[in-house]
């Protein structure tokens, strides 16, 4: 038997390779992506989870990527309202650091560079009267208020993996691209999954979406010259108990001209981050270093009355982003912006090099625009309308959904019932259907998680490991019991569940 034949091959499980996958599949191509590890499971996961403009680039002058990034923050909000939510940021004014008519300038571009429907606008704030303004220290008596968005940075990667999946799409986790040769109309690639099983396939277009890896991937691998480089800058993060109980976010002026984001996080911790360092060793090895922490904890208490320490931190994560190399003097002044790369020396490669969460969908969408016509194919774009798995929630009212599955499901206690419309959405019907009580659920694998929800990660969301499930699809890794892994790997283990 001949080996199959995709019109695409994606390589690369993050956020931009799922984003290219779901576009291409979404017009008609056969498709096949591949992750040597888990989806998300290095950069995409490893963001401060926001859906933003990047208001802090408005200083370097990227006026077009703040307004792309804007315009695709609505589109978002539209497209995934149960894992993308909005998020009213606060900025104390602190006299030594950017003046407050800059702020204001920037606030005010911000607010209209691209149309906004669903955010209201920034304004000025008495930190004096204002909720946000309880914690601070006192002599921060002003400040600034604006909207962006917040998401569940490795859900979007695994939803877009999904709806590539249900568009047609083959999605191949835990399978590596080993070797490959190109000729004039079709690559050859050879493919090994982790348990050391091979495959090769043929592909009429190749995309290397590998991130951090996309220079080696081009050049180890495929034999070809990189025409750009990626500049390895790693973003660390800290997650702390519970700062302060309003809904509202930190945007922090640091004097080093850093921002730093302090973000309520899953409900009882804060999320704090992020650093800009240069990383010079494997991409998968990135780690949170203590210098790192102590900037972090050192930052944030400059602001909050209570001084956030490291033995507070009760988890951290860091990871390695690829920017586009554009010689800049700073790593927090590199663009993060993208380019597409393409070349058609033979069967074509597209190599993806920067790029950020906001703005996977844009690229995405050029990425297939520039591969369609090298495969003598018309396709219209698509994906700017179009809601992501569970995401088709009436008027993108989460709320008015929430207060649905808990009158339909009353018999779910409310935060398991939070927890599980917040990441599934409309798919929750697919755990739920059928069930009129707890014991309906199966298994109580760990508290709050059960066997249905289980088996549905499994089969419908890709996961292969306790690790897969607790840090990327949930993260109920953060209020497990000690040995929560090996006890849920054991369980996938004895149902049957583990895949090679």
């Amino acid at each position: 038997m001949s080996p199959p034949c995709y019109d695409l091959v994606v390589v690369g499980g993050g956020i931009n390779g799922v984003g290219i996958a779901r576009d291409a599949a979404g017009r008609g191509l056969s498709v096949l992506l591949v992750e040597r590890d888990d989806l998300a499971a290095h950069t995409s996961s490893a963001s401060t989870k926001l859906i933003h403009g990047g208001l802090r680039y408005l200083e370097y002058g990227e006026f077009g990527l703040v307004r792309k990034a804007l315009q695709e923050r609505e589109l978002l909000l539209e497209a995934a309202p149960h894992i993308i939510w909005p998020l009213r940021f606060v900025m104390p004014h602190d006299a030594g650091q950017r003046p407050a008519w800059m702020i204001r300038a920037g606030l005010f571009l911000y607010d209209h560079l691209a149309r906004r429907d669903r955010l209201p606008g920034s304004a000025g704030v008495d930190l004096r009267s204002h909720p946000a303004g309880a914690v601070l220290k006192s002599g921060l008596r002003r400040g600034f208020i604006y909207s962006d968005a917040w998401v569940q940075d490795a859900r979007l990667v695994v939803l877009n993996a999904m709806d590539a999946h249900l568009c047609g799409a083959r999605i191949a986790t835990r399978t590596a691209l080993v070797a490959a040769r190109r000729g004039p109309e079709t690559w050859s690639l050879d493919l090994r999954t982790a348990a050391g099983c091979s495959e090769t396939v043929h592909a009429r277009a190749l995309v290397n979406a590998a991130g951090p890896w996309v220079g080696s991937l081009l050049g180890d691998v495929l034999g070809l010259r990189a025409a750009h480089t990626v500049r390895l800058v790693k973003g660390s993060h800290i997650v702390v108990p519970r700062l302060f109980d309003h809904a509202f976010a930190y945007i922090f002026q640091n004097p080093d001209r850093r921002v730093l984001f302090a973000i309520p996080f899953e409900e009882f911790f804060t999320l704090i981050g992020t650093t800009d360092v240069e990383e010079a060793g494997d991409p998968a090895a990135a780690a949170i270093t203590p210098p790192e922490v102590d900037y972090l904890c050192g930052m944030a208490s400059r602001y909050f009355d209570q001084p956030v320490m490291a033995a507070d931190v009760l988890w951290s994560f860091a990871g390695v982003r690829p920017l586009l190399d554009d010689s800049a003097q700073s790593a927090a002044s590199v663009t993060r912006d993208y380019t597409l790369d393409l070349d058609h020396g033979g069967a074509p490669v597209l190599s993806v090099f920067g790029g950020k969460l906001t703005t996977y969908r844009k690229l995405a969408e050029e990425a297939v625009e520039q591969v369609l016509p090298l495969l003598g194919r018309t396709a219209e774009a698509w994906t700017a309308g179009a809601t992501l798995p569970g995401g088709d929630i009436a008027d993108g009212d989460f709320g008015a959904f929430l207060a649905q599955v808990r009158r339909r499901h009353a018999w779910l206690p409310a935060h398991i019932a939070f927890r599980l419309a917040r990441n599934y959405g409309t798919r929750i019907d697919h755990i739920l259907d059928g069930v009129h009580h707890l014991a309906g659920l199966g298994d109580a694998v760990l508290p709050g998680l059960y066997a249905a929800e289980v088996r549905y990660l499994v089969h419908e969301e890709f996961a292969h490991t306790a690790e897969d499930i607790l840090w990327r699809r949930t993260k109920l890794g953060l209020v497990a019991p000690p040995g929560a892994d090996a006890q849920l790997q054991a369980w996938l283990d004895g149902a049957g569940l583990t895949r090679a």
